[in-house]
């Protein structure tokens, strides 16, 4: 059984800040290729066109996510991250708390 969720989640962000979270993708073998992040809110909408803000980017086996922006206080947020690797599509995930 692989372990999906990231470590430290869920992750408390505040309203107005903007941040760009990463993921070291060693564990399940490494990084091959397209990288996917999605925003998605409490009630399983895909908010990412309006929440992230610009692109995902891989040095090694690191993927860091576009600026995860303007969350509400008190709404939990789930990121997925997505990559392939060896024909295989791995997903990972942290759960994101909105703030004051």
């Amino acid at each position: 059984m692989t372990i999906r969720e990231v470590k430290k989640s869920p992750r408390p962000q505040g309203e107005s800040e903007r941040i760009a979270y990463y993921i070291d993708t060693t564990p399940w073998g490494g990084y091959g290729s397209t990288e996917v992040v999605t925003l998605i809110d409490a009630n399983g909408t895909d908010i990412s066109a309006t929440n992230l803000v610009g692109v995902a980017s891989v040095f090694g086996n690191v993927i860091t996510t576009p600026l995860v922006v303007n969350l509400g206080k008190g709404i939990r947020y789930r990121l997925q991250i997505q990559w392939v690797l060896t024909g295989n599509t791995w997903e990972a995930f942290c759960d994101i708390f909105g703030e004051d």
